[in-house]
């Protein structure tokens, strides 16, 4: 970037290579920019028209009750399977590669970390790469949900459901342990694409106690007054080094 580097991003790039462990925590804003819709902005899923509320489409009960109808709405909005990964996604697997980069924490289920390179990554709401058979426990991949009719079923019959966190559904312990750990070692955090609305993944940023704390996000967040360095803007904008 040279020149063109702003000032907030060259204490950042700063901060980022003095740190000895650095822990990025990610949500929707993180993918707008691969094209893939968000929850809570001016034009994201929240604001759209639905027979449902998306929260209530993308809730445990919803499944269980309307299984077809949740599975239209997952089909059109949710499963971007041809989502190719940003500059954001990108500079963070750099920064892993180079040892800059301890983990990814991202409330996002579309993979992108992994698929920029990202090894290190805690899905706390899952991951619609991955998808299971309610009654036999067989695994299957995004393309077998993507290509079936109606309500997607196993070989042995039974409902095949994605492996993302619903509404009304606990998160993964493991993840939960994992995701802490990270944050609770880290002495910069990056918290950045996220309005922090959503709980329990937003209150893991309580365990955090190190060094510099930095938000990146278009719209103000909770996090804001608690942040060493506030930065309103694209995350793919702010990390291009």
């Amino acid at each position: 970037m040279g020149s063109k580097m702003t000032q907030a991003q060259q204490t950042l790039m700063h901060w980022v290579e003095e740190s000895e462990n650095t822990v990025f925590f990610g949500g929707a804003g993180v993918s707008t920019e691969s094209g893939i819709p968000d929850f809570r902005s001016e034009d994201g899923l929240y604001r759209q028209k639905y027979a449902y509320p998306p929260e209530t489409i993308l809730s445990h009960s919803f499944f269980e009750q309307h299984t077809e109808a949740f599975f239209a709405f997952y089909r059109e909005k949710m499963l971007c399977l041809d989502a190719q990964p940003n500059t954001a996604h990108r500079c963070l697997a750099r920064w892993e590669s180079e040892g800059r980069l301890a983990a990814v924490v991202t409330q996002n289920i579309d993979g992108l970390h992994q698929k920029a390179g990202s090894r290190r990554v805690w899905e706390l709401h899952g991951s619609f790469h991955r998808n299971t058979c309610l009654r036999c426990g067989s695994h299957y991949d995004a393309a077998c949900i993507r290509d079936s009719v109606g309500i997607p079923r196993c070989r042995c019959g039974g409902v095949i459901k994605p492996d993302v966190v619903l509404y009304e559904e606990p998160l993964d312990q493991t993840v939960i342990q994992g995701a802490l750990q990270a944050i609770r070692a880290a002495d910069l955090l990056i918290v950045a694409g996220t309005s922090l609305s959503v709980y329990p993944a937003a209150g893991f940023l309580d365990a955090f106690s190190g060094r510099h704390l930095v938000v990146i996000n278009r719209s103000a967040t909770p996090l804001d007054a608690r942040a060493d360095l506030l930065i309103q803007d694209a995350v793919g904008k702010v990390l291009t080094f």
